[in-house]
């Protein structure tokens, strides 16, 4: 089989990526008329532009009930399997990530649809597991949101257990496990190069450990970087004695214009001055009350970010500062880092065109060349 390379899976490089362009407003809640319109031409336009420019993948964001406020934060959501399914189709080089709740998703229905995503794509699909922490959306579904992360974790870890099975061995199996039990299942075909690469974003110590145990990327805040280079070193140290390599990516969210003076005005335009209290105070409380991917001693010092960027790092001011905040970010121990704007296909240009090339010139990308 002619295979495509997932990029993903390539380590000569800082990697770079999108992230909830799936989801209206994308990661700012804010009220400002250009915010992200996540219509499917916007995503077409968007995902040509990034596989145009060498970027490395899109990560959705699942999201079933919004989150209140004028705005109704991330209420309009493609889903994320048909959304990546689409974009695969739509692109040549770029990886697409599907991102899956294992409540919500029975795991042997999952594994069929990643792998036929990752024909689509010729192998550039990817997984993002969620274990679950939105207790709104586990009524929406009538399930009861349970309590303690070993619970979650413990039915993550058997269902990622059945996938992957399902992925690696051919032939029918049962499977009579805690949660599951399964008579004589199988799927084909399988994925098309081997195990597509997985993403755990995690905060407790369980969901560490799940991500240690079973994922390519680990995903987390970068809030303060002296106390991310020390956990990141701590984690890989942890993997490595496990006899895994897992790569650390933390996310961001850009606003680059000419002049500092530009890019801090229309932050605090959009971040503060319009943005959607209600709907970030929201978000904010349903983190402290379910959700340890914040740490919660951090987590009232950055309400200015979660309206500025769902609680990513800035990047904000000019190609030049944006440039050596992403060096930061490596030289932090991060081996990549999603990107969002307010408008994606508005000012995703001005990056590709100005901080882009600084990255290059710098060693952390490598020159882009046209498929």
């Amino acid at each position: 089989m002619t295979q495509a390379i997932n990029r993903l899976l390539l380590n000569d490089h800082f990697k770079l990526g999108t992230f909830s362009a799936n989801c209206s407003s994308g990661m700012a809640i804010t009220k400002v008329p250009e915010r992200w319109d996540n219509s499917w031409e916007n995503n077409r336009k968007l995902v040509e532009m990034c596989d145009a420019a060498g970027l490395d993948f899109m990560l959705p964001i699942a999201r079933w009930i919004g989150y209140g406020g004028e705005t109704n934060f991330h209420f309009n959501v493609l889903e994320t399997m048909t959304w990546a399914a689409g974009l695969l189709a739509l692109s040549k080089r770029i990886s697409v990530i599907a991102t899956l709740h294992t409540a919500f998703n029975h795991p042997v229905v999952a594994a069929k649809q990643i792998a036929t995503i990752d024909h689509i794509g010729k192998g550039r699909a990817g997984l993002n597991i969620v274990a679950g922490w939105n207790e709104p959306e586990y009524k929406a579904m009538g399930l009861s949101l349970p309590d303690d992360h070993e619970t979650r974790y413990g039915y993550g870890q058997e269902w990622y257990d059945i996938v992957h099975k399902l992925w690696s061995e051919a032939g029918a199996f049962d499977w009579d496990g805690r949660y599951f039990h399964l008579k004589g299942v199988h799927s084909d075909p399988k994925p098309w190069a081997g195990i597509p690469p997985i993403i755990n974003a995690a905060g407790s110590e369980q969901g560490r450990a799940f991500a240690i145990r079973n994922a390519n990327f680990l995903f987390t805040p970068a809030i303060d970087l002296d106390r991310s280079k020390k956990e990141i070193a701590e984690l890989k140290d942890m993997a490595q004695q496990k006899g895994r390599d897992v790569d650390v990516l933390t996310f961001s969210y850009v606003v680059c214009r000419p002049t500092e003076k530009a890019a801090r005005d229309y932050h605090e335009y959009y971040a503060k001055t319009h943005a959607d209290w209600a709907a970030a105070d929201n978000l904010i409380r349903l983190q402290f009350a379910h959700a340890q991917s914040f740490p919660h001693d951090l987590l009232k010092l950055i309400r200015d970010r979660m309206a500025a960027g769902h609680g990513g790092y800035p990047l904000v001011g000019t190609p030049e500062q944006v440039a050596d905040k992403i060096c930061m970010l490596h030289e932090t121990g991060f081996g990549g880092t999603t990107l969002a704007f307010v408008n994606y296909t508005e000012e995703f240009p001005y990056f590709r065109d100005t901080v882009l090339p600084i990255l290059e010139e710098r060693g952390l990308r490598l020159p882009n060349v046209s498929p």
